[in-house]
């Protein structure tokens, strides 16, 4: 890393803060600085696009508009409103977190990093969102569009996807956060990481802090910041299966309260290796046989991939593990399912599976 150029310090907060002031995106979660709504749309734009956490945070907030609303709900009714937004242990976190600002601290929101960050869920960036947002306090905020700028505008060349490296950011923005308007400021560097100092093809020419930037003025906007590649993601190879009643009724399963989209609910599935095709693991009475379905789910984590086949058969209802029901097609909007069981409904319901 070159040594920092701190004389560009006023320069550069002048012109980011003006050029949010004038650019910055219409947002629902812009329209308050209310502590908690800054909190729940933080949580939710966590490795999330902005245009689809939009009507999510409006639902939200008109179902829970209140840490009180959202300390007492259920969580069948909590996972259901964040159902599709993936990523579920989220939610579960901020309710938790949410239940002891409510009975800690008087439904207050903390005004110190220590206090928010000590919240499950609220790690540092999270907690100078928040700090600087909702209260104005000069609280760095440091995510991978902050990183990108700084990194860029002081050729900072650690590597952004190590740890240490977020500290280098922090101290460097304890320094160049503009004391005054914080607010903005922290806000100005995520927007312009996600609008003009993109990954690739940053829009230089467009930049407020283009004088400022020494990546710009050395041509090496392209090099910057380094960041090395992810683990390559294992493969999980998965069969679920829609098991349907003469009555017209079908399986449904709750999946463990811990773990991968926990309490969730899904079509019964089990994890396939080379030696068995289908194994329903002597679960249910099945009646038919099981039948093929032409359709495949590719669903990707962060760390995995899931690939599910879909199977069909016919079941009894005299055996049926704890963790299973059976519903009928008008029930369904009453349970939460994660991202990949859905599009395998859409599809049993397209198909007149169910």
């Amino acid at each position: 890393m070159t040594e920092l150029n701190k004389g560009v310090f006023p320069s550069f907060q002048q012109n980011l803060v003006q050029w949010y002031k004038e650019h910055k995106r219409e947002l629902p979660w812009r329209l308050s600085q209310d502590p908690y709504r800054v909190w729940v749309s933080e949580i939710m734009l966590q490795q999330t696009r902005v245009d689809t956490v939009i009507p999510y945070y409006e639902r939200f907030m008109r179902e829970f508009p209140s840490m009180e609303d959202l300390a007492e709900a259920e969580e069948d009714r909590l996972l259901k409103v964040w159902e599709g937004l993936g990523y579920y242990s989220r939610v579960r976190n901020l309710q938790s977190a949410v239940r002891e600002v409510v009975e800690e601290y008087a439904s207050q929101v903390p005004r110190t990093r220590k206090q928010v960050e000590s919240l499950k869920g609220v790690g540092p960036y999270t907690a100078g969102a928040i700090l600087s947002i909702a209260y104005d306090l000069p609280e760095p905020a440091v995510d991978g569009n902050v990183m990108r700028v700084l990194s860029r505008v002081f050729c900072i060349e650690a590597d952004i996807a190590k740890p240490k490296t977020r500290k280098i950011h922090e101290e460097i923005l304890y320094e160049l956060i503009d004391k005054q308007d914080p607010s903005s400021f922290n806000q100005g560097l995520m927007e312009l990481g996600a609008l003009i100092c993109t990954p690739t093809s940053p829009g230089c020419l467009l930049c407020p802090v283009r004088e400022q930037c020494q990546a710009y003025e050395m041509g090496r906007q392209g090099d910057l910041p380094i960041k090395s590649k992810k683990k390559k993601a294992k493969v999980v190879k998965l069969n679920a299966f829609v098991l349907t009643t003469s009555d017209g009724r079908f399986v449904i399963e709750k999946r463990p309260n811990t773990g991968l989209l926990a309490g969730l609910w899904q079509l019964p599935m089990t994890q396939i290796d080379a030696e068995e095709s289908h194994s329903l693991a002597n679960s249910y009475v099945v009646e038919s046989d099981i039948v093929k379905q032409s359709f495949q789910v590719r669903h990707v984590f962060s760390h995995l991939i899931w690939e599910i086949d879909l199977y069909a058969a016919k079941v009894s209802t005299n055996e049926i593990p704890e963790t299973a029901k059976f519903v009928e097609r008008k029930d369904l909007e009453g349970y939460a399912f994660p991202v990949s069981q859905q599009k395998l409904l859409t599809y049993c319901l397209e198909e007149e599976l169910l």
